[in-house]
C-alpha cells in the first residue's frame, strides 16, 4: 500500500529543497571560490544528506522540489539563477544528478534493518559517485553536442578532479553526522516507515 504524506514529511522534504537552494549560492558571497566557470557548492553534501536522513522517496522528492522551483523561475540555482535552460548548460546534469544520488543513498540505508556507520559511509560514496559520473558526462555531453564547446572526456574529468577533493571530505563529514542525526530523528519522531527485522 502506498503511503501519503504527511505534514512532517512535506516540511522535510521543503527544508532540503531550501538547504539546497542556499547551497548553490556560497559562490554569490565568495565569487572567487569557481573554477573552470564552475562554482563551487554544498549542494552535493545536502543532497547526500537529504538521501541518509529522509530515505529514498523523500530523498529523491525534495531534490525533484528543488529543481522544479528552479525551473519555474525561482532563482535557486547556482548564482542565483533560473528557468529551464540552466538545465541544458554544461552543469544542467548536476541538477538531475542530485535526483538520482538522494534516492539511492536513501534506498541503501533503508535496506538496513539497523543502519551503522558503515551503511552511511557506502551510502555517501555510493552517492557522490553518481553525482560525479551523471553531472560529468553530462557536461562532456552537453559541450560537444549542442554547445558547440569541445571538450575531451578526460578534460571534462580535469575540470571537475578540482571538486571532487571537497565533495569527499564534504561526504565523510555527512555520513559521520548523519547516524547521529537519524537515530535522534526516528527516536523523537517516529519519521519515516517501521523497520522490522
Amino acid at each position: 500500500m502506498k503511503k501519503s504524506f504527511r505534514t512532517y514529511d512535506l516540511i522535510l522534504v521543503s527544508m532540503f529543497a531550501a538547504l539546497m537552494a542556499i547551497g548553490a549560492n556560497i559562490t554569490s558571497w565568495a565569487p572567487f571560490l569557481q573554477i573552470a566557470g564552475v562554482p563551487l557548492s554544498m549542494q552535493p553534501f545536502f543532497c547526500i544528506l537529504a538521501g541518509l536522513l529522509l530515505g529514498s522517496r523523500l530523498g529523491a522528492l525534495s531534490m525533484v522540489v528543488y529543481a522544479l522551483i528552479g525551473i519555474a523561475g525561482a532563482p535557486v540555482f547556482a548564482q542565483f539563477s533560473a528557468g529551464i535552460g540552466i538545465i541544458f548548460k554544461s552543469t544542467g546534469g548536476f541538477v538531475l544528478s542530485y535526483i538520482i544520488a538522494a534516492f539511492i543513498a536513501g534506498l541503501i540505508i533503508e535496506r538496513k534493518t539497523e543502519p551503522k556507520l558503515s551503511s552511511f559511509l557506502l551510502a555517501s560514496f555510493i552517492g557522490i559517485a553518481l553525482i560525479y559520473i551523471i553531472g560529468t558526462s553530462y557536461m562532456w555531453s552537453a559541450s560537444n553536442l549542442w554547445l558547440e564547446v569541445p571538450l575531451s572526456y578526460s578534460s571534462a574529468w580535469l575540470i571537475m578532479s578540482w571538486f571532487i577533493v571537497k565533495d569527499a571530505a564534504f561526504t565523510i563529514i555527512g555520513a559521520l553526522l548523519a547516524p547521529k542525526i537519524y537515530h535522534a530523528v526516528w527516536k523523537a519522531t517516529g519519521f519515516g516507515r517501521k523497520r522490522t527485522a
